[in-house]
């Protein structure tokens, strides 16, 4: 006769007995613990233990074109920042439409370290000038960490007629909304930063949208736009040079690396300042201690000697957060200041 638990003829096998014999809520608790127990196995590690990182070189994701401002620190800081992590760091662009392409690329990026973002103040403008964005500054990045400030700098052809802040008003009061200024994406920090300087100021000028900060500047150089706001690490070679004509920088205070241009507040506009930051970025999600590492290597690296007058010369002030969740804060407080200054700008959404 077959057994009817074995479907054999005979006494059923042991391992069978002693489940017949066994109450049917030890034999669920017995499942659950071996159901528990390969579960735990087969669980991956969490996201955090990553002692080995990095193990890989690590990408730094500029958001804008080759020789602009966010360009120009990112490269200065890689070699450094590499040699700290023990990988190289490299450094790739990913121009376009105010940071958004580059920001994108990071956003969607594994959270594990080796994508990261050299992001600027234009990222915390963004939200209030451009709409449809689907990238958040804040939901979207794990923030890690500034690394400098600098000013901008309202800059001019040799030819155009002024000498100085005063004249520059005087012309525009006489010529109101007939003189072009260039400055790269609309919303974009060298925008916003001659928006707030035309409000203070009491004038009009005709703002010329260009996709990169370098276009503008090359049509500056070339005088086909008389004016522009742009990045200082940019446009004070042309200064230097005698290219282009200086009538002041951003800052509250003068620049050390280039102390004979005076503040645009200095220059006739009392009370003006629009800093410009420059910070790294990873994708949301990515482990603490992943940020933490890279906080520690970029203080690091801003801290190391030559890097940090490689920053000077070219016109940044280096300034680090105390942490990387001081500097979220930041990022967090620039979004409602921006979105503050548009709507006192009577700026729309494009």
């Amino acid at each position: 006769m077959n057994h009817p638990l074995t479907g054999r003829a005979g006494r059923p096998a042991p391992s069978v007995r002693a489940a017949a014999a066994c109450p049917i809520g030890a034999v669920a608790k017995a499942s659950s613990a071996v159901f528990v127990t390969a579960a735990v196995l087969l669980a991956p590690m969490p996201a955090a233990a990553q002692p080995d990182y990095p193990s890989k070189p690590v990408r730094l994701i500029v958001p804008s074109s080759p020789g602009g401002g966010t360009d120009t620190t990112a490269r200065i800081l890689a070699p450094r920042l590499g040699e700290v992590l023990g990988q190289p760091v490299v450094v790739e662009n990913r121009p376009g439409a105010s940071l958004i392409i580059g920001m994108d690329v990071v956003a969607r990026a594994a959270p594990d370290g080796y994508t990261l973002l050299i992001g600027n103040s234009t990222m915390t403008i963004i939200p209030s000038t451009h709409a449809k964005l689907r990238i958040d500054p804040v939901r979207d990045f794990a923030a890690i960490g500034q690394v400098v400030e600098l000013p901008q700098i309202l800059v001019g052809h040799p030819s155009f007629p002024a000498r100085n802040v005063k004249e520059l008003v005087a012309i525009a009061r006489q010529k109101p909304g007939q003189v072009d200024y260039a400055a790269g994406s609309y919303g974009g920090s060298g925008h916003m930063a001659m928006e707030l300087f035309l409000h203070m100021a009491s004038i009009r000028l005709s703002y010329v949208p260009y996709k990169s900060g370098n276009a503008g500047l090359a049509d500056t150089l070339s005088g086909h736009v008389p004016l522009m706001m742009g990045s200082v690490l940019s446009a004070l070679p042309h200064v230097k040079q005698g290219r282009l004509r200086a009538f002041g920088v951003t800052t509250p205070v003068r620049s050390s690396a280039a102390p004979e241009i005076p503040t645009l507040a200095e220059g006739g506009v009392p009370g003006y300042q629009a800093l410009q930051w420059f910070g790294l970025f990873a994708p949301a999600g990515t482990p603490p201690d992943v940020v933490k590492k890279v906080f520690t290597a970029t203080t690091n690296a801003v801290q190391h000697a030559p890097t940090r007058q490689q920053l000077v010369t070219s016109g940044a002030e280096p300034q680090l957060s105390a942490s990387p969740e001081a500097f979220g804060a930041m990022v967090k407080a620039e979004v409602v200041k921006w979105a503050g200054v548009v709507r006192s700008a009577g700026m729309k959404k494009e």
